[in-house]
């Protein structure tokens, strides 16, 4: 038994719609009814009833026997509708590619060449090339042209670019990821290195907003500023600050405190608690004793007014120390800036990157891995671009070799 194929999934012709109507309106005048035309004639021509259905009330719509949108109007709204999606897809092409287009003047071919590549599958080649006014033969033959020198080496210096900007918490920007490659014995401009990382999408870090966890104990008594807001010193173990600062995890609320060599930037000494009790800070200078030495005479230790750095059993250490202690005002960051730094570095270059946070452990062990890279590897411009540790290890040097001048 031969298989007929179902009326509905034909296609009509205008021609063929058109000559169905015709031959409705003419049954209908000749019966002098409606009823059963359309399914009559819709079986001899062998078309589908509710097709031919339509098509009739589309055609009454049209000569104004019924309401309803005429093909013109549906025409056009089809036609207002096409342009406000081309007008979109403009708009999000041009928006899309503002970053190369933000000078005024004319981007390279190779600039635009690598825009159609990564965006051809969201807008399409011609879309791309009529908003930005290129020809398309323009970018197929730079698609033919086999790579340059320049290309090639781009492509070779990104790959190590990439790796080097990861290996760094992935925080540098385009003047400290220059100074590492130079670092890291690859010769490269500036505006070479900021180009590279606009094409492979790397952006350094930004600082957030300031957060305060200092909570004064207004009947402590309180050691005097000594710092008075002048941050820099002449040699290691000079002049340390110190500030705690919180850590949002799934079990609970962490809190961590950082002693600093202001002289090298040097993170001497670090805790990771579940409460912020002046003990977390005892710690903490414990761990900076051990690194430095059990008494460092004429050092100062900075803070702000709270009450763990207030604290008799603060006060005491210190002095087993051989230390003074020095506080700031109470709610004023600038006394106590450079360590008000490190926490948002901290906060900037972990713990908003990595997070969110499952426990208390997991910030420790990350901590430690930070506080490593921080002292041993990231650069700090306050150094001229240096690690902390290697700067301290020119001082030493500069002093050992100056005592060796002396004493001949």
């Amino acid at each position: 038994m031969a298989s007929h194929k179902s009326p509905t999934t034909r296609r009509y012709t205008p021609e063929f719609k058109e000559r169905a109507v015709r031959l409705v309106m003419q049954l209908r005048e000749e019966l002098g009814r409606d009823h059963g035309t359309i399914q009559r004639i819709a079986e001899q021509l062998g078309c589908g009833v509710e097709s031919l259905r339509t098509w009739v009330k589309q055609s009454d719509i049209d000569a104004g026997a019924k309401p309803g949108v005429t093909t013109a109007d549906a025409a056009r709204i089809r036609e207002l509708e096409q342009e406000n999606r081309e007008l979109k897809r403009a708009n999000a092409i041009l928006k899309s590619a503002s970053g190369f287009l933000r000078g005024g003047a004319r981007p390279p071919t190779a600039v635009m060449v690598d825009y159609i590549d990564q965006h051809r599958e969201l807008f399409g080649v011609a879309p791309i090339c009529e908003v930005l006014q290129v020809a398309p033969s323009t970018y197929y033959t730079a698609k033919a042209r086999p790579p340059s020198k320049r290309q090639l080496r781009d492509d070779v210096i990104s790959v190590v670019m990439v790796a080097l900007w990861q290996a760094n918490y992935s925080v540098y920007g385009a003047r400290k990821m220059w100074k590492a490659m130079h670092r890291a014995g690859h010769t490269i401009g500036r505006d070479q290195v900021a180009r590279l990382m606009r094409h492979n999408g790397l952006r350094g870090i930004r600082r957030g907003a300031q957060v305060f966890t200092t909570r004064p104990d207004k009947d402590a008594g309180r050691a005097p500023d000594l710092v008075k807001r002048d941050f820099t010193a002449d040699r290691p173990n000079a002049l340390w600050v110190t500030d705690l600062t919180y850590v949002a995890t799934w079990s609970g609320m962490v809190y961590v405190c950082f002693i600093t060599d202001v002289f090298s930037r040097t993170i001497v000494g670090w805790t990771v608690a579940t409460n912020m009790r002046t003990q977390m800070v005892l710690d903490t200078l414990e761990h900076a004793r051990f690194n430095r030495g059990a008494v460092l005479e004429s050092l100062v230790c900075h803070s702000d007014a709270g009450a763990q750095f207030t604290s008799i059993r603060y006060g005491e250490r210190l002095a087993e120390l051989g230390a003074q202690p020095s506080i700031g005002t109470v709610g004023d960051s600038y006394d106590n800036a450079l360590a008000e730094t490190i926490n948002g570095l901290y906060k900037t270059e972990l713990i908003r990157r990595r997070g969110p946070w499952r426990t208390v452990d997991d910030v420790e062990l990350a901590t430690l891995q930070w506080v490593h890279w921080f002292n041993t590897e990231r650069l700090h411009s306050a150094l001229g671009d240096v690690p902390p540790a290697e700067f301290e290890s020119a001082y030493d040097a500069h002093r050992s070799t100056s005592q060796l001048v002396e004493t001949q």
